[in-house]
């Protein structure tokens, strides 16, 4: 009995001191929290830490006056990963940083009682401070605690400053806190109060002027007009993207795939606009103007069959409704532009009253101001742009981006190269014959897809075309009808590399979007070897090295992003996609024209094409490609 009586007195014993151990292992637990609300630690009541974001990541910084003294090296923050959890990320050894921490809280509370009423300090209940402060002095017991004197300056809380740079918090020298120097770099000072946040859209503001319908949505309306041998609805639908690609095969992902027109950039950048951030209704702070004329689908309905006139009418109209905005007077039109969904051939027949090919609206001494964006720009032409040509994939969400890149990684590819196209048998200097001959002798190595005018070619279904490209290691690109084809773009969203034959095809093109070394992303050879038949494309693409293939395309599939145009209805911010890439270009440009400091404002038009691709406007070995017609 006595025995029992013991036993069961040990048992309740060990159950106090079990009880006691996880009541400890609690309270030590307890001393970190984290008040996500504010991004601040609290450690035992009192304001540790705060995370700031420098350059994309976040660090920890206390909140501290002038005289305090940081608690660590800088060096050591620097090792700290990215922030991605503010709740799983805790600074280390906080026990030693307890005196500064309070040392803060008695400013911060002083601080706050002198600013009420100061904008964001309005109303403050400093109680809470003061209870926290005297809890943390209680329990932690600092017998050597420094009150700090009060300080005439005013004390800033770099944790309410989420864009302020290291150096302005640091001195290099003894790493203390110079709130004066800190206070003096901050713009905006209104009342006392400091303003931290600087404007996200400073320079980058764009205005949309409102045209006339005629100009862009009347033309949509009348779909059915648009082409004469193409009835355009279809494609004008999904703000342009055109319809939905249904496949049941494992050519593409299951959604963010559209049978979208090549000649539609104009309608899809238009809808894209509306996603910009930094929009504004006031044209005084806008750093560029967008003018959301449609001037491929205008001139498109009287290219073929209609007189000059014709084809001039509504360009000729926009440009005299230009001129008398103000606006247009700040800069003479030097800050506004505008998409031309087509190659800039069809803007720029020379002879006012000729029967010549397309109308003249970059030839316009107004339009001749302004930066236009095309498909294909003139070699021979200064206020012209190439951007990417659409292609059928325009993702709605992120992960369908980083999904197709993952896919083309991973592709299997059995074919050295295929080709793509039809045959231009009436045009002497085409290369294409060529190509298709060596490509039937290759026929183990060469995937070919021959098209056909006709509608119902594979050559107008996405999903055949896809599929060659993605079963390829190179895509041979030609020039076509003209230097360019949206051929390019397609194969370089198929993982294929892309080879030219002419530098007018992207070399001098897309500058904007593509590498200046082509090199890295693409094989060049000539079309006079291919003519005169002295290459073997098949020889020549197998002499180059496995490895620098899987470097090159890893470059193609790092473009990708860049090349395609999201669906206008949903914003990606972690993407930046061709769009994205024009407006920082366009914004550039319109900054060194509104300064004086453009270039190529003061080289020949005939040379555009060598500074643009080098800056230097000598001799250069692709001189020959260039050699202009006379008119």
């Amino acid at each position: 009995m006595e025995k029992s009586t013991t036993f069961k007195w040990h048992n309740k014993i060990w159950f106090v001191v079990l009880v006691l151990s996880f009541g400890w292992l609690f309270l030590h637990y307890a001393y970190f929290i984290v008040n996500a609300d504010d991004n601040i630690f609290i450690f035992l009541g009192h304001r540790f830490a705060t995370t700031t974001k420098f350059h994309g990541s976040s660090h920890y910084r206390l909140p501290f006056s002038k005289d305090i003294h940081v608690a660590r090296e800088e060096s050591q923050y620097d090792n700290r990963p990215p922030v991605t959890n503010v709740n799983t990320l805790l600074p280390e050894k906080n026990h030693e940083n307890v005196r500064d921490s309070v040392q803060s809280l008695d400013t911060i509370v002083n601080e706050k009682k002198h600013e009420n009423g100061r904008g964001s300090f309005e109303n403050v209940n400093t109680i809470q401070y003061e209870k926290k402060r005297a809890n943390g002095i209680k329990k932690h017991r600092h017998k050597h605690r420094k009150v700090l004197p009060k300080k005439n300056h005013e004390v800033e809380n770099v944790g309410m400053v989420p864009n302020a740079s290291r150096e302005n918090h640091f001195s290099k020298d003894n790493n203390k806190v110079d709130a004066k120097s800190m206070v003096k770099k901050r713009e905006g000072m209104k009342n006392g109060a400091i303003v931290t946040n600087k404007d996200p859209c400073a320079g980058r503001y764009i205005y949309v002027h409102e045209i006339p319908s005629r100009f862009n949505e009347d033309m949509l309306k009348n779909c059915a007009s648009l082409n004469k041998w193409t009835n355009m609805c279809d494609f004008t639908s999904n703000l342009g993207l055109g319809p939905v690609i249904e496949d049941s095969t494992s050519v593409f992902l299951k959604r963010g795939w559209f049978k979208t027109s090549q000649f539609l950039l104009e309608v899809i950048f238009h809808n894209r606009m509306t996603q910009y951030k930094c929009l504004t209704k006031d044209s005084t702070i806008a750093s560029a103007i967008y003018v959301p004329y449609y001037a491929g689908l205008d001139v498109s309905r009287y290219l073929w069959f209609s007189n000059a006139s014709m084809r001039d009418a509504d360009s000729l109209d926009l440009v005299k409704w230009l001129r008398e905005k103000p606006e247009w007077r700040k800069m003479w039109g030097g800050d506004h532009f505008m998409v031309a969904g087509r190659i800039t051939w069809d803007f720029r027949r020379i002879k006012r009253d000729s029967e010549d090919w397309g109308n003249q609206l970059l030839v316009l001494p107004e339009t001749k101001n302004m930066t236009v964006l095309v498909i294909e720009k003139s070699p021979w032409a200064n206020n012209d742009f190439a951007i990417p040509y659409p292609t059928y994939f325009h993702p709605s969400r992120v992960d369908q981006v980083f999904s197709w890149l993952r896919k083309m990684r991973k592709q299997k590819r059995p074919y050295l190269f295929c080709f793509a196209g039809a045959p231009r048998p009436g045009r002497e200097d085409s290369i294409r014959g060529h190509l298709f001959n060596q490509c039937r002798v290759a026929e183990k190595k060469c995937k070919l897809l021959e098209c056909q005018v006709r509608e119902e070619s594979k050559c107008h279904q996405p999903a055949y075309v896809m599929e060659v490209f993605q079963s390829s290691e190179f895509c041979l690109q030609p020039p076509g009808d003209s230097y360019t084809r949206r051929s390019i773009f397609d194969s370089i969203l198929a993982g294929c590399i892309p080879v030219f034959f002419h530098p007018g095809s992207a070399y001098i093109q897309y500058l904007w979007h593509l590498p200046k070394d082509y090199t890295t992303y693409s094989v060049f050879i000539s079309e006079k070897d291919v003519q005169d038949g002295k290459v073997s494309i098949e020889k020549i693409l197998n002499e180059i090295p496995k490895g620098k293939v899987r470097y090159m395309r890893a470059e193609i599939i790092k473009l990708i992003p860049r090349i395609i145009y999201t669906d206008p209805r949903f914003r990606l911010d972690a993407v930046e996609d061709a769009f994205d890439v024009t407006i920082k270009r366009v914004l550039e440009r319109v900054d060194k024209l509104r300064k004086g400091v453009d270039s190529s404002l003061r080289v020949k038009e005939e040379l555009t094409w060598k500074h643009s691709l080098s800056g230097i406007v000598g001799e250069q070995k692709w001189d020959n490609f260039f050699v202009r017609k006379a008119v």
